[in-house]
């Protein structure tokens, strides 16, 4: 199988028909046909560890696609000053990025290399984006790492305008894989565990690892709380779970 692949930045229809900017990192001919991935972009944006992300699944087989979900607010921004716009507004309306994600895999399956498997992975606030696309979108496989309010609201004085979707685990249509710290606040264990506790009193197949001295954002190798062997093992067990999911 060829690793070669193409990566640039692009337009594709998002929600309400909207043309948005997207990074997307294609295979060029990998000899076979391969899944897609919707990598949704954390609170600080759509920014270049995010796009690295897209290039590390495309290295490894798959077709990515980072939808820039502040686009709107702020076309041609900085990552930190979109994701500032973003905010000061309340964060992406639910509504709005199911549609973005909807566009964001017709496009991965659109490709001639595609063989029609979309999963979606996201962290922080794109970890609960994940969740929300997975219980509302059909999908094949789902990934949240370390996502914020599926359990539980914002806490007071938060710029985030969301509610908790853990209400709507009957919906979800795919497996879930989720990765959390045990360290971490939003969400902490506790939270996870009301998760899981829902996902199976609705029969739902997922799969949960909670690493010990891990926090939130320990997948960020550009920030202080990205610890090694939690993002390591993670990462092991991602790409055994697509594997297993969006293969044809």
């Amino acid at each position: 199988m060829s690793d070669a692949f193409i990566a640039e930045t692009i337009t594709i229809t998002g929600h309400g028909g909207d043309e948005i900017e997207a990074y997307s990192a294609r295979l060029i001919d990998p000899g076979k046909r391969v899944g897609g991935v919707v990598v949704i972009h954390h609170m600080p944006g759509y920014d270049a560890q995010t796009k690295e992300i897209a290039r590390n699944f495309a290295y490894h087989g798959y077709n990515a696609i980072v939808p820039n979900l502040y686009y709107r607010e702020a076309p041609g921004a900085s990552p930190d000053d979109a994701a500032a716009t973003a905010r000061a507004a309340g964060g992406v309306p639910d509504e709005r990025l199911v549609g973005d994600v909807a566009g964001a895999a017709e496009f991965l399956k659109s490709l001639p290399t595609a063989n029609g498997k979309v999963g979606v992975i996201g962290y922080c606030s794109g970890g609960r984006q994940s969740f929300l696309a997975a219980v509302s979108l059909p999908l094949d496989a789902a990934v949240d790492c370390y996502g914020a309010f599926v359990v539980g609201d914002p806490p007071e004085g938060s710029p985030l305008k969301v509610g908790p979707l853990v209400d709507r685990a009957p919906q979800l249509s795919c497996p879930l894989l989720g990765l959390f710290g045990a360290e971490d606040k939003y969400p902490t264990p506790e939270d996870v565990k009301v998760l899981d506790e829902a996902l199976t009193a609705a029969g739902k197949a997922h799969e949960f690892h909670v690493y010990e001295n891990a926090g939130h954002a320990f997948f960020a190798v550009n920030r202080p709380a990205y610890r090694p062997e939690a993002a390591n093992d993670g990462w092991e067990k991602i790409f055994a779970f697509y594997g297993e999911n969006l293969s044809a």
